[in-house]
């Protein structure tokens, strides 16, 4: 049984890249990756709260390290890939799990706010798809696989920018699939609910909206970081081989209701 369930799941020998690692969805699914077998990299901005999560995954007996860097802008972020590549050599996973959350209403939704969102949550995906796919594809092997939102398919909360970006996001999914899947590589996205994260916060603390959110859901509560686990492991690694191009909703049935 362990040699079978080894054959679908163990990371064994794989790196990882997950950005947005040091905290949420992120920092979830880099324990996941990590207790699975990856030597995994998380990359963030803040390096005391990288130290701290790389720390923690060292604790549990995983192979963690780090890079810092800002992603929201073009030139840090490719100076960020070079890093990863000079330190740890090519990724054979990266989950794209770094994000901004500015709401506004739409009216009031700025420029900045805009570019800045698809930055992060758009650009910068697409950009570290560009530098680590197509090496993917020439070693015939390779995850991607992105965070996505509930805002990916509908409007709500004054999804503005933000919404546009997750919808982009399941799209480059697709589009990066179409590209790579033949020589190895798969991609996929995982669209959450309403999960407890720093993003978050703000909702979380207001009780009423906490459990409207809740009653939203076939479960009847919001999300943890921990309940992506599962799903990241099947797309990380041998199980998801007949998998590529979907977006995995991973929202206690929030989008079915």
């Amino acid at each position: 049984m362990a040699g079978y369930l080894d054959g679908l799941f163990s990371l064994r020998g794989r790196t990882a890249v997950v950005t947005g690692g040091s905290s949420g969805i992120g920092r979830g699914i880099a324990e996941a990756l990590g207790r699975a077998g990856a030597r995994t990299v998380l990359v963030a901005r803040g390096e005391d709260g990288l130290r701290r999560a790389a720390a923690e995954l060292t604790a549990l007996g995983c192979v963690a390290d780090w890079v810092s860097g800002d992603l929201g802008d073009r030139g840090g972020l490719l100076a960020v890939a070079d890093r990863l590549v000079e330190r740890f050599g090519e990724p054979d996973i990266l989950v794209n799990a770094a994000g901004v959350n500015l709401r506004p209403p739409l009216a009031e939704l700025s420029d900045h706010d805009w570019d800045l969102t698809m930055a992060v949550n758009l650009d910068a995906p697409f950009l570290l798809g560009q530098r680590f796919g197509p090496g993917m594809a020439g070693r015939g092997w390779g995850r991607i696989i992105h965070i996505a939102s509930q805002q990916s398919i509908r409007a709500f909360g004054n999804s503005g920018a933000y919404g546009v970006s997750k919808a982009g996001l399941a799209a480059l999914t697709r589009s990066q699939a179409e590209a790579w899947s033949a020589y190895g590589v798969r991609v996929n996205a995982i669209a959450p609910g309403f999960v407890s994260t720093p993003l978050t916060r703000a909702v979380f603390e207001d009780p009423a909206r906490r459990e409207a959110m809740a009653a939203r859901t076939m479960v009847g509560r919001n999300g943890e970081p921990g309940d992506f686990a599962g799903a990241a492991l099947f797309l990380a690694g041998e199980a998801c081989d007949y998998v590529t191009g979907q977006t995995i909703f991973v929202d206690g049935g929030f989008s079915a209701g």
